[in-house]
């Protein structure tokens, strides 16, 4: 086939090539959904909209590690392209990248935005994040979306791209503005697709690391934690959604296996189940629970979001066993889509 010579591997014409479909077709069947006047057909197209819009998003994470072309060129264009159906365009892909290497390299959760300090100065966002969170609105990914959305206006060493940055706002806001003026039903309904995504995203993230955050994206000292595996293993935690039917975890594109994708970088979505079963065998005492999971973002949903460090904070194996009974507090807000 005409494609294969610049895949990664030939498999990935199937794999990658039918999530992209997948992602692409799920959108725009999604938004012909929200313009439909039955609501059965509006609820089930709000829903695969947004699931089209998690696929996009799991594929910008395979672009950005190289694993679906051969050259980085085709894996930016794609990853570019991918990043409008996400919402995430305002700022560039190579800033998503760069961040989320900077992760994986440094062994570390690499920020700029100091949410808990945000939130110490200003105490009545505080109170309204924790009143609407506690109705499951991600309220704290808002604020970093926000942010996203005026990331050359609030992060100094992005200034240099406000002109790309402005254009971008007046595309987007621009079509949602006309959106909201002449379908204010469809535009509600795309919010709330946008919501599930953002649930789903930080979802995911919430429990694979225990990593503090580190105000170092801006900073080039050489990380404590720099090449140290045996640690970066020991704090990566993996939350497929079940061990017992690989096809399920294709909802987040694999995305919980993710001791195994932190192991090898190298390996694509589709060969992350067959890696984890390398490194641990069937043994389900290694990964934390689907049912575990949903009972820690229950419970969890207001008090995680920040002040939650104080007294003594399970690490390493402890974490993961805390976590199993749903005894943790897990992160907020964490997404490879924001790039601070």
């Amino acid at each position: 086939m005409a494609l294969s010579p610049i895949l990664n591997e030939p498999r990935g014409l199937y794999y990658h090539g039918g999530a992209v479909l997948y992602a692409l077709a799920a959108y725009g069947v999604g938004w012909l959904g929200l313009l439909h006047d039955h609501w059965a057909v509006n609820l089930l197209a709000t829903l695969l909209l947004a699931h089209g819009m998690v696929i996009a998003a799991y594929m910008i994470h395979e672009c950005g590690h190289n694993l679906v072309f051969r050259r980085v060129r085709h894996n930016t264009l794609l990853g570019r392209c991918l990043s409008w159906l996400c919402g995430s365009a305002y700022g560039t892909y190579e800033d998503i990248r760069y961040k989320h290497f900077r992760h994986h390299v440094d062994n570390d959760d690499v920020v700029w935005f100091d949410y808990e300090r945000f939130f110490e100065k200003h105490p009545r966002a505080f109170k309204i994040t924790r009143f609407l969170e506690w109705f499951y609105i991600p309220a704290h990914d808002l604020l970093m979306h926000g942010i996203m959305i005026l990331t050359s206006f609030i992060i100094p060493q992005r200034r240099n791209q406000r002109r790309r940055n402005i254009v971008v706002i007046l595309i987007r806001g621009g079509l949602y503005l006309l959106l909201l003026v002449f379908v204010p039903k469809a535009a509600v309904l795309y919010a709330v697709a946008y919501l599930l995504m953002m649930t789903v995203l930080r979802f995911m993230d919430s429990l694979q690391h225990d990593y503090p955050y580190s105000l170092t994206l801006f900073e080039f000292d050489k990380p404590p934690r720099k090449g140290n595996f045996e640690w970066e293993q020991e704090h990566t935690f993996s939350n497929p959604q079940t061990l017992r039917a690989d096809w399920v975890n294709w909802f987040t594109l694999n995305f919980g296996f993710h001791n195994a994708h932190h192991d090898d970088m190298s390996v694509p979505w589709y060969q992350l189940p067959k890696k984890h079963r390398e490194m641990f065998g069937d043994d389900p005492a290694v990964v934390i629970p689907l049912q575990a999971q949903l009972k820690i973002f229950h419970k969890q949903r207001v008090a995680r979001i920040a002040g939650n460090h104080e007294g003594a904070v399970p690490e390493g194996r402890e974490f993961l066993d805390a976590a199993r009974r749903a005894e943790v507090y897990g992160g907020n807000a964490a997404s490879f889509l924001t790039s601070f």
